[in-house]
């Protein structure tokens, strides 16, 4: 076996030849210490570093996202003088330019190097967390949406009380102004909604995914509706029951430990945010047919979700890249992302008339990249609660949405439906001017 000394001057010559592809003002520190800058005007101290040979080799031997992802939730690769968030953008700019392509990056590629440290070293090894099972939940015979979503939300109240606002909100802010803090942008948020659903005292409202109980306590407090709400983390039922007590709202709000599509009842209002996300495209037809049973004839559906961008060739929509595949192994188990045309067209399907769609993607750029500095200030704290693994997970998470809405493919909607009821008076205003004005 080579020495360590001889895998360090092998693995110099590798970065040396990715450093004249890329061109980034960033450098390489291997594990004994030496740095390598990988273009123009890179520092010491500023990029990437690698804690073993061993780290080194297993990603020559499996050269994917999930192997780099691997490497960094188990410390072994990570980076200094720079968070991921910036990390990222650079590596979106280099691959825009083409110059992360395999094509590109193989020429002159020093095999001569790569060979012995790719045959050197220990097996890869997974990390300790990870979802066990199809995590794609495609098969809807062995899907457990339960489990599901329990694997993603009951990390602990403790760990995303570290970064969500005061009122645990786990999605898209609402910024009035970009300057914002998360506290006014959630609290803006919520009444956005309630406006966007015209809740009135009296109206019985649901909340399809109610997750801490935020907006049924906001609509029940301040617009006077009967509020109730369903959810399938047990960590996140608890908690809404505590607050509901604590606000003195029990008479008029309850939340329940159960799965939508078992519910019965009618409602004037619906909203469901940030959970048509978990359904699977596949049970589209099932789950806004649900949503249609529950609502009042002149109610009101507010569906808020993330999307991706169509693509050219609708044939490549459903194919899941290497990024989504690290995303629902480690962190959202049976997530599947849209595009709104076909969301819109499975509600119309279901007998929903679609009144209003808005894009709120550059919102949630601004919230995720909130929640990843929140959750980066108090990383140590997280390391208590949920392990370094899954923190270093966690924020590498944070930083690529942050990116996929600032600048990628994903988008997020809210629209607001009626039920399909042609010559009847709508329930809703001529116009939108109770929203933004004019």
């Amino acid at each position: 076996m080579a020495s360590e000394a001889v895998r360090a001057r092998n693995a110099r010559r590798i970065v040396e030849h990715f450093g004249k592809q890329l061109d980034v003002p960033l450098s390489f520190r291997l594990w004994d210490g030496t740095s390598i800058p990988l273009g123009a005007g890179a520092q010491e101290g500023r990029g990437v570093f690698v804690t073993s040979s061993n780290a080194f080799t297993e990603l020559l031997r499996r050269p994917s996202l999930d192997t780099l992802f691997q490497l960094h939730a188990r410390g072994e690769i990570d980076l200094e003088g720079l968070d991921l968030i910036e990390a990222m953008a650079i590596a979106r700019d280099r691959k825009k330019q083409g110059r992360l392509g395999l094509k590109e990056l193989r020429k002159g590629f020093p095999w001569a190097a790569a060979l012995p440290l790719a045959f050197a070293g220990r097996d890869a090894k997974d990390v300790a967390h990870r979802f066990e099972g199809d995590e794609t939940g495609h098969a809807e015979a062995r899907r457990d949406n339960k489990r599901l979503i329990q694997f993603h939300y009951d990390a602990s109240n403790e760990f995303y009380a570290l970064f969500l606002d005061k009122e645990m909100i786990y999605s898209c802010a609402y910024f009035t102004e970009w300057h914002d803090d998360i506290d006014r942008a959630q609290r803006d948020k919520l009444d956005h909604i309630c406006r966007k659903l015209r809740l009135k005292p009296g109206k019985r409202f649901l909340d399809i995914g109610c997750g801490w109980g935020a907006l049924l306590c906001h609509a029940a407090a301040h617009y006077g509706v009967t509020a109730h709400g369903v959810t399938l983390s047990q960590a996140q039922h608890d908690y809404a029951v505590e607050k509901i007590a604590r606000l003195n709202l029990s008479e008029r709000v309850t939340v329940e430990l159960k799965d939508y599509n078992t519910l019965d009842g009618a409602y004037d209002k619906i909203a469901s945010i940030g959970m048509y996300e978990h359904v699977g495209i596949a049970n589209y037809p099932t789950y806004f047919r649900k949503l249609h049973s529950l609502l009042a004839p002149e109610g009101v559906l507010l569906n808020h979700g993330i999307t991706r961008r169509a693509k050219r060739n609708i044939k490549n929509f459903g194919k899941i890249s290497g990024g989504k595949r690290v995303i629902l192994k480690y962190i959202f188990p049976g997530s599947e992302l849209d595009h709104i045309g076909h969301s819109v067209q499975e509600m119309e399907s279901a007998g929903f008339e679609v009144q209003d769609v808005e894009n709120l993607r550059l919102h949630y750029g601004r919230t995720c990249k909130l929640w990843h500095d929140r959750l980066a200030a108090r990383r140590e704290d997280a390391i208590a609660l949920i392990g370094a693994e899954r923190t270093r997970m966690w924020l590498a998470y944070l930083a690529g949405v942050t990116g996929a809405f600032d600048q990628g493919p994903l988008r997020i909607y809210q629209t607001v439906a009626t039920k399909q009821n042609l010559g009847a008076k709508s329930p809703l205003p001529p116009t939108r001017g109770d929203l933004y004005g004019g």
